[in-house]
């Protein structure tokens, strides 16, 4: 994933209207109107939040007659979370590293009792 790409989705990510509208696409296709409805917010704004996760190719919105269903498009979401692996491994070695340290530090006053 180039870098302008990825703060692009991390730009959209970064909202919690967005994050939100992406948790209810997580579990099938939904109307505007329906994205809508747990927001008091209007139709437009709505809207707005739709086509910044669209541009960040996170959602994509199809047509059947006069619906326009938005679906959750995952190969974005799949390319952040393999840019995140790689700290992910980071955090977790580094959490390691401090379990052993904690280890170490218990031992001597286990001994002293």
């Amino acid at each position: 994933m180039s870098p302008d790409r990825l703060s692009t989705t991390f730009a959209a990510l970064a909202d919690p209207t967005r994050r939100a509208i992406l948790a209810r696409l997580a579990t099938g296709e939904a109307t505007v109107n329906e994205l809508a409805a747990p927001f008091d917010m209007s139709l437009p704004a709505v809207s707005k939040h739709l086509k910044v996760l669209e541009h960040a190719g996170l959602i994509s919105r199809g047509r059947s007659a006069q619906w326009r269903p938005c679906r959750l498009e995952g190969e974005s979401l799949k390319e952040v979370a393999h840019w995140l692996e790689h700290y992910r491994r980071f955090f977790d070695e580094s959490l390691d590293r401090l379990g052993d340290y904690l280890q170490e530090l218990e031992q001597p006053s286990k001994g002293t009792k």
